[in-house]
């Protein structure tokens, strides 16, 4: 377990500083290059998603472990609800920033779309508000999860 925690830790270090190095120095446009970055950003990504499911899962099984005890009376929080609350809001957290990324070009076009025909704002509203479904999907998905612990 705190293997885990230590991969994590280092890998989102290593994230940081890899993007904080990669916007003081640019790669340069060589092929050669680019795809020495990409790999390793792909390696460091997938430790970093590695160890967050690691942690996900061994924090759902102690979750799903001290639900006997907290039956009896205990209001003690465990590591492993702990961690298995913070896996469930994962997906409130990854949705509202896909929503984020789909609301901001779909806002702008609409913007572009409603200054030419200011007819279409309906039609824009429509999109936004698919777009922003994306974030109430999480969010419905993440009260499901907790209903599934509580």
């Amino acid at each position: 377990m705190y293997g885990m925690i230590t991969l994590l830790s280092l890998s989102l270090l290593a994230l940081v500083a890899t993007g904080i190095w990669l916007e003081i120095h640019p790669p340069a446009k060589e092929p050669g290059i680019q795809r020495k970055w990409k790999s390793l950003v792909a390696l460091n990504l997938l430790l970093f998603v590695g160890a967050q499911i690691g942690l996900l899962v061994l924090g759902m099984h102690d979750a799903m472990a001290e639900t006997a005890n907290a039956a009896a009376g205990g209001k003690e929080v465990s590591l492993g609800l702990g961690l298995s609350l913070i896996g469930i809001g994962i997906p409130t957290a990854l949705a509202t920033i896909g929503a984020g990324i789909a609301v901001g070009p779909v806002g702008a076009a609409s913007l572009a779309v409603i200054s030419e025909k200011p007819e279409l704002f309906g039609r824009t509203l429509i999109y936004l508000g698919l777009a922003e479904g994306i974030a109430i999907y999480g969010l419905v998905v993440t009260i499901l999860m907790l209903g599934k612990i509580g």
